[in-house]
Formats: structure tokens, sequence, C-alpha cells
């Protein structure tokens, strides 16, 4: 029981330092998505920072740090070296996802001048297919914001 107890335990703290996601009109879910149009009046090269904090690094560290620790000594200190193991195989898988995925790829900032005369600034993947004075639509808004050709 005490083991069942443990291996419980381990599991409710690999969860608990996993990011949970929500759904919603900016990334996937349902809801409405603003289109602007304008002009693109400048394209400067840049990189950007990658967002990828999936929370699977620290989740699977977070398990294997607990089955190692389950296999060191008995009763309570068992129960410390599986809790230990946990959190550290969660700090220590998340730092790894960071450092390897987590960095800055090439990007762009493009500038449009919308219709109003406004000046819009939008830091994005590169998009080959843009060129400046081209029109284009500005679709969502805040990060989610990316600008497409007006085909």
């Amino acid at each position: 029981m005490k083991s069942a107890t443990s291996w419980i335990a381990a599991l409710f703290v690999a969860f608990s330092l996993s990011a949970c996601a929500t759904v919603d009109a900016g990334n996937g879910g349902p809801g409405e998505m603003e289109i602007r149009s304008g002009r693109i009046e400048q394209i400067t090269l840049t990189q950007m920072q990658t967002n990828h904090d999936s929370g699977v690094g620290a989740v699977l560290g977070g398990v294997g740090g607990a089955v190692l620790g389950s296999l060191v000594g008995h009763g309570t200190g068992r129960d410390v070296a599986m809790v230990a193991g946990a959190l550290g195989g969660a700090l220590g898988g998340n730092y790894a996802e960071k450092k390897n995925y987590d960095q800055p790829k090439e990007a762009q900032q493009i500038i449009v001048r919308m219709r109003s005369g406004v000046l819009v600034s939008v830091t994005q993947p590169i998009n080959p297919s843009l060129a400046m004075g081209m029109p284009v639509f500005i679709e969502g808004s805040g990060n989610e914001a990316r600008v497409v050709p007006q085909n």
C-alpha cells in the first residue's frame, strides 16, 4: 500500500510540474480572427525567441527520476528518494528541453501601413513570398499576428 502511495505522490509531483495548455481562438480553438489589410513598408531580418514550453521534458524527467529513486533504499528513505528523483528529474528534463529546443530562429520584422495610415509592426518566421510594397493581410493580433500576401 505504501508503495502505491509513493507512486501516486511521484506522479502527482511530475504532472503538477507540467504546463496545461488552454484552447482558444489564438491556438486552434473555435473563435473569430481579426483580418486587417495594408501594404508592406519595410522588411528587416531579425531573430525571435521560440516559445517551446510544452513541459514534456519536465514530465519525462520527473517520471524517470521517480523510477530511479524507487530503486534506492527501503521504506521512508525510498519515498524521499522518489520525490527527490522526481523533482531533480523534472528540473533536469525542463533544462534539457529548453537547451535543445528553445533556440532563437531566423525571423523578419514587417512594418505594414494600414489603409488608415497607421503603421503596424509584426515579427514572424520568414515568409519568402513577402516583398516591399506588396498588399497584405494581417491576421490575428498580439503575439499571434501574421502577415500574409493578398492573393
